[in-house]
C-alpha cells in the first residue's frame, strides 16, 4: 500500500491506447510530462484555463537575449508553480533560461513533494 502512495499511476500525456487500455506513467514521468504540457501549450490554446501555457515554440523566433530569457523565466515560474501544485514543493522550482545562437535551452529543477525526490530536466528548442 505504501508503494502506491509514493507512486500512483497517472495517465500518460500524450494520451495514447494500448491493447490493455490506457497506457499510464509512474509519478516521475508524469511530473516531465506536465512541464511539457505547460512548455508546449499556447495561451489561451485552453479553453476552461486560458492562463495555462508559456507557449514556448513561439518564444525561439524571437530576439535571443537575456531579457528574453528573464520574462520567459517568470512565466514559467508562475505557471509551474500552478501547474505542478501539491506535486512539487513550490520552493524548490528552480528555472534557468539561456540562449546559445539560434537554440533557447531551459532546464528546470525540482523536489517531488511526497518523496523529497530532486529531479532535472533540460530542453534544447532551435529556431529555424
Amino acid at each position: 500500500m505504501a508503494t502506491r502512495l509514493n507512486s500512483p499511476d497517472y495517465m500518460k500525456f500524450p494520451f495514447e491506447i494500448g491493447a490493455d487500455g490506457a497506457q499510464v506513467s509512474a509519478r516521475r514521468q508524469h511530473i516531465r510530462e506536465q512541464i511539457e504540457q505547460v512548455l508546449f501549450t499556447d495561451p489561451g490554446e485552453r479553453w476552461f484555463r486560458p492562463e495555462f501555457g508559456v507557449g514556448i515554440r513561439a518564444l525561439v523566433f524571437e530576439p535571443n537575449s537575456s531579457l528574453l530569457w528573464e520574462v520567459t523565466k517568470k512565466r514559467l515560474l508562475a505557471s509551474l508553480s500552478d501547474a505542478l501544485q501539491g506535486e512539487v514543493d513550490p520552493a524548490t522550482l528552480e528555472i534557468a533560461v539561456h540562449g546559445e545562437e539560434a537554440q533557447l535551452l531551459i532546464t528546470i529543477g525540482y523536489t517531488l513533494a511526497t518523496i523529497n525526490h530532486t529531479e532535472k530536466v533540460e530542453f534544447a528548442l532551435e529556431g529555424r
